[in-house]
């Protein structure tokens, strides 16, 4: 195992990854910017190193700085958590070329899976089946028109190199679908260096339906359940739980097998999400690999009684899984709270948090790095943390979490706990009837 581990991320997440580390005995070395110096995980860790102005380009995305600093503290190993360079393998192939390991899949895991159409390609050879669409990158709007016309209306452009719901446009007929693959082909330019889209079969209340699975070096490969993420904002996911109210145990045993399937196909190791679209008869689609930890991991660790994160150290550490299957039991679901103001567009609240009360008792999580006075910086992701409720059944799980959302203040800053207590308490919610324009109707109606 490690002695020393940097840490190339903030937030939440970096929090959760030193309490891992403390649990094994590995000294943690934290990073962060200007704006982060007084951040909790910066306390929390047995080291701490400036990085550089609050810029993320300059700091957390800055490799040369992230690197110097791994080297400067002797760490033998970077866990990048999620988001920033958590799936560059630019960044995983110099970590490797600098004898430091990488706490995730390999350089030519990472490039595959973020090439999503190749990766789609790829898992579709194997026996997974995957969403209609073009093979690859459409390289005019003509072959996009011939494609969407074969295929049928509507249609999903999606950047190749894309994520969290950049490079994404809908079309429903030629006029919108040339507007959406110039619209999507700049944003994906601007946000990835790509500027790669494809075309899938956009497949209407479909639900989102992922599957975790964790994967050694020494060929071990297993699913540890699904999680159901269908409720999102902006292709943002806001709730997620598990296990999925809908699905049969013959549909799941299907999907487990078939995640299994597509993480074999790109030759992946560590923990990884495959990602898959259900449809209303049973019917499944691949869509993406995430090549990391989720920010929704907590609800599986509830259910399995995995650290996923201690399990991402060990199997970077060449250490073989040590199990072949694990059965979840209960149920948990997670509430994302981000300092937004749903009642005004989700307007991100940036400035100091107030008195905080953080919500607890039996079955409740919250992973966060908030406190009174702490100062939400502008520059980051508002995500202020996560509340996961655990139950022998969905419904106590329910129960749970909308009292502990209540129970969630920072004074002065609005977030979305009070939307996401709407939402689970809704008979929609309740009755397991999802679909991803339900969050629609706990919003103010636009003029």
């Amino acid at each position: 195992m490690f002695r020393r581990i940097l840490i190339a991320n903030r937030g939440e997440i970096a929090v959760r990854i030193i309490r891992a580390c403390r649990e094994l005995g590995i000294a943690s070395i934290a990073v962060h910017s200007d704006a982060d110096q007084h951040s909790l995980h910066t306390s929390l860790a047995d080291e701490s190193i400036c990085i550089g102005p609050a810029n993320a380009t300059e700091s957390y995305l800055h490799i040369p700085s992230l690197i110097a600093a791994a080297e400067i503290c002797d760490a033998q190993a970077i866990h990048p958590g999620y988001g920033f360079l958590s799936e560059s393998p630019k960044f995983a192939t110099i970590c490797r070329e600098c004898n430091i390991a990488f706490i995730g899949p390999s350089p030519e895991a990472i490039a595959l899976s973020g090439d999503k159409s190749l990766c789609r390609e790829r898992v579709k050879e194997a026996g997974v089946p995957t969403v209609p669409g073009s093979e690859g990158i459409v390289q005019d709007p003509e072959e996009a028109q011939r494609i969407a016309h074969e295929i049928g209306f509507p249609v999903l452009v999606k950047a190749s190199a894309g994520g969290g719901g950049k490079g994404m446009r809908i079309a429903h007929n030629d006029v919108t679908l040339a507007n959406a693959v110039a619209m999507a082909t700049v944003e994906a330019q601007a946000a990835f260096g790509d500027g790669g889209v494809y075309i899938e079969k956009f497949l209407e209340n479909a639900r989102h339906v992922e599957v975790q699975i964790l994967a050694d070096e020494h060929g071990h490969v297993i699913s540890l359940g699904e999680r159901e993420c269908t409720i999102q904002r902006r292709h943002q996911k806001l709730i997620e739980e598990t296990p999925c109210a809908v699905l049969s145990s013959s549909l799941r045993s299907k999907l487990a097998k078939a995640a299994v399937r597509a993480a074999r196909a790109i030759n992946y190791s560590n923990a990884g999400t495959v990602e898959f679209l259900l449809g209303p008869e049973g019917q499944f689609y691949f869509i993406e690999f995430n090549a990391r930890i989720q920010v929704e991991h907590p609800v599986t660790e509830e259910v399995t009684g995995l650290d996923l994160v201690k399990e991402q150290l060990r199997i970077a550490a060449g250490e073989p899984l040590g199990y072949s299957h694990v059965r979840p039991t209960g149920h948990s679901i997670e509430a994302r709270v981000y300092a937004e103001d749903p009642e005004n567009n989700f307007m991100p609240c940036a400035g100091e948090v107030g008195r905080c009360h953080l919500p607890s008792g039996p079955g409740i999580r919250v992973d966060t790095h908030i406190f009174p006075g702490y100062t939400v910086p502008r520059y980051y992701d508002s995500l202020l943390a996560k509340v996961i409720a655990r139950g022998r059944d969905r419904n106590e799980a329910i129960a749970r979490l909308s009292g502990a959302l209540d129970e969630f203040t920072t004074e002065g800053m609005r977030n979305t706990a009070q939307l996401c207590a709407r939402i689970v308490r809704s008979d929609s919610f309740r009755s397991g009837e999802l679909t991803p324009s339900l969050i629609d109707s706990f919003l103010p109606k636009t003029k």
